[in-house]
């Protein structure tokens, strides 16, 4: 009867073992990526409406209340940020191509660094 149980209780923990090396990292942190491309704005996209240069509508778009993007081909990333370092070198990146560090999920990235393109 005693090397029953002892089977059992190996087999429950060989179970339990396995099931926990076997489920998703979803309680892992998040990692941080590195994306490059176009700082635009959500509300344009990847075709900039307004006349002038990309720079010129991006900026008009944000003081309108739509937010940073990174667009990248085809793909539109907006960006969540509210860290003023970060929000002044988009502005300065208008229109050109810059390298945004964060968190992705899905096409939003929350920004944790802004640097020019390389």
């Amino acid at each position: 009867m005693r090397s029953g149980l002892i089977r059992i209780a190996v087999c429950l923990n060989t179970i339990a073992l396995a099931a926990v090396l076997t489920m998703p990292s979803a309680f892992a942190a998040p990692k941080t990526e590195s994306v490059t491309g176009q700082v635009g704005d959500s509300m344009c996209g990847l075709k900039h409406e307004m006349d002038g240069s990309a720079a010129e509508c991006t900026r008009a778009c944000i003081k309108q209340g739509s937010k940073y993007a990174l667009i990248q081909g085809e793909k539109v990333y907006t960006l969540e940020t509210k860290d003023a370092t970060a929000l002044a070198e988009l502005d300065k990146l208008a229109g050109e191509n810059a390298t945004v560090k964060g968190i992705v999920t899905g096409t939003t990235i929350a920004v944790t660094s802004v640097a020019p393109a390389k």
